[in-house]
């Protein structure tokens, strides 16, 4: 089967012909895979940033997490799905007897493994994921929407980390889909002022006015903004969702006295902050990563409501074939969800 895979160390990523996955382990589930997104740590990998040699041990792997499809084979042991069924995919696969998963709180499993990274992914034709990690499509859902639910999960989980609630005054750095997505669910959840912040980001901010999202900022474009007036006061609260260390100590900044900071971005280097002035402040320093299972059921509520406004996430669609294409397509920042159809007929490129 065709398959894009990380094969060495270094940059870029293979078109390979595979063996198309087969059900191995009684709770396995198959899956056709109708549509895959690139994520930014997809992008990370394909360039072999900072952050992410830990492949290395791994390799090589078919990428991709962010994927719909329809179930083609089930494990001996699968109760609840069955072929033909359209599913989405948690890609953090969790042990289910570490303490953590014991006492209910999978998400901090010691001994997690994530789908595309630790075990082969989704740009390719079929995939194999445990049935506990498959969701069901809502009707009226089609496989593209589905594929964003990963990262809608993602921002949903910062924004349950920063506890977002009316009336607060919300930045968000970073204007790729998971700080799109954050500040789209910041509102959602209640504040009543949003500022994205993006640098060089024209193409994806116009994006995420399509959206909705009025207040924007390209500091590219106007690094002199007083941020705090745009915004309407300091921030109640600020989400880094950039992977820029340096963004965390501007992000500081512009948070009031007692604020918080959820740092969402994986930094290639170490962050330097003025921690005296942090403590003085009482301002708070949180992080958030992946999602859980409640969260993945919650957001595929509000995705089966919003699904034709959140569709304009969406700026990019190719087939699989040209997932390479859709990489640099990715990488150059002109894109903010780049989505591969196996449906090529779908796929155009705007």
């Amino acid at each position: 089967m065709l398959a894009f895979q990380k094969t060495d160390a270094a940059y870029g990523l293979a078109r390979m012909e595979a063996p198309a996955p087969v059900v191995a382990a009684g709770d396995d589930i198959l899956i056709a895979v109708e549509a895959v997104g690139i994520c930014g740590s997809d992008v990370h990998a394909y360039e072999w940033t900072d952050g992410y040699q830990f492949l290395a041990t791994h390799l090589p792997r078919t990428l991709g997490h962010e994927v719909s499809g329809r179930v083609v084979d089930t494990g001996k042991d699968v109760v609840g799905f069955a072929p033909g069924d359209r599913v989405v995919v948690a890609p953090v696969v969790v042990c289910g007897h570490c303490s953590a998963c014991r006492i209910g709180q999978p998400q901090f499993c010691a001994n997690r493994s994530i789908v595309g990274f630790h075990r082969d992914g989704a740009f390719a034709e079929r995939v194999v994921v445990p049935a506990a990690n498959c969701f069901r499509l809502p009707d009226g859902v089609d496989a593209e929407l589905g594929a964003l639910i990963e990262p809608l999960c993602v921002a949903g989980n910062a924004v349950d980390v920063a506890a977002v609630q009316w009336g607060d005054r919300v930045i968000v750095m970073g204007a790729g889909p998971i700080g799109v997505g954050i500040a789209w669910l910041a509102r959602r959840a209640g504040a009543t002022s949003v500022l994205l912040i993006g640098k060089d980001d024209g193409a994806r901010l116009a994006a995420a006015r399509r959206l909705g999202l009025e207040r924007t900022l390209d500091l590219d474009e106007d690094g002199d903004a007083n941020v705090t007036a745009l915004l309407g006061g300091e921030a109640d609260i600020v989400f880094e969702a950039t992977g820029v260390p340096e963004s965390i100590e501007a992000g500081l900044g512009w948070l009031r006295p007692g604020g918080v900071l959820v740092a969402t971005g994986i930094h290639a280097r170490p962050v330097q902050f003025d921690l005296t002035r942090f403590v003085r402040l009482k301002q708070q320093l949180r992080a958030a990563y992946d999602s859980s299972p409640a969260t993945f059921a919650r957001m595929l509520s509000i995705l089966a409501e919003n699904g034709e406004a959140l569709r304009a996430m969406i700026t990019h669609r190719l087939p699989l074939a040209a997932t390479l294409e859709g990489f640099e397509i990715a990488a150059s920042r002109q894109a903010l969800k780049v989505m591969l159809l196996a449906d090529s007929d779908r796929a155009v490129t705007p």
